[in-house]
């Protein structure tokens, strides 16, 4: 499957060995890089990120047509060409028909395990769906989801290695704009936090 279109001892004061010199500059480097996404005064662990909403198509899992891409990894943003509906977990939410209806297909909901899941946002619009659930019985993991026109989902991604070792879900919102039964897909806009295991859908202030 894949995808289509997304780390003792004492010493003398005088002396450097090699290796701790190397191991220094490492250090130094990546605290180079990690410096631009933090503010002097704010919390040297914060995300900074933007709002980046995007646009996806993806087609029926159960269409018969070669190469079409019928799930999405959330996290890199990058579509995902699913050739065996038990094989491969590097996607978070597909696409299918149910009894003439689109549905989600949450990675569990074809038996493959995963902390990916959709959660249903009442009452909500794009732009007014801030937060995602706290209670994790919201979040649909081994089911099929009916997509609905005007209702706005949230997506938890599968886990992703983070900064220090940590494991990351990330949350984002989906909203359908558009489904085709005759090329069997469906058109949908997502935006995604970069922010590990934060459940905000909008940047903070």
């Amino acid at each position: 499957m894949r995808v289509s279109g997304a780390s003792a001892g004492t010493r003398s004061a005088n002396f450097i060995r090699p290796g701790e010199r190397l191991c220094g500059a490492v250090f130094l480097a990546m605290a180079v890089a990690f410096l631009p996404m933090v503010a002097c005064d704010d919390d040297p662990f914060a995300i900074r990120w933007t709002v980046n909403p995007d646009t996806v198509r993806l087609y029926a899992l159960s269409r018969p047509e070669p190469n079409l891409v019928s799930g999405y990894d959330f996290f890199p943003r990058q579509a995902v060409r699913i050739e065996a509906p038990t094989t491969g977990d590097d996607w978070d939410l597909a696409v299918d028909v149910r009894d003439g209806a689109f549905v989600w297909l949450p990675p569990g909901a074809l038996g493959i395990p995963s902390e990916a899941a959709v959660a249903i946002l009442e009452g909500e619009t794009f732009e007014s769906a801030t937060e995602a659930p706290e209670d994790t019985t919201r979040y649909i993991t081994d089911a099929a989801v009916p997509i609905r026109a005007g209702q706005i989902y949230v997506i938890r991604t599968r886990r992703h290695p983070g900064f220090f070792g940590t494991l990351c879900n990330y949350y984002g919102k989906i909203e359908p704009l558009a489904t085709d039964f005759v090329s069997g897909s469906i058109h949908f806009q997502f935006d995604v936090s970069q922010a590990c295991n934060n459940r905000d859908l909008i940047p903070p202030d």
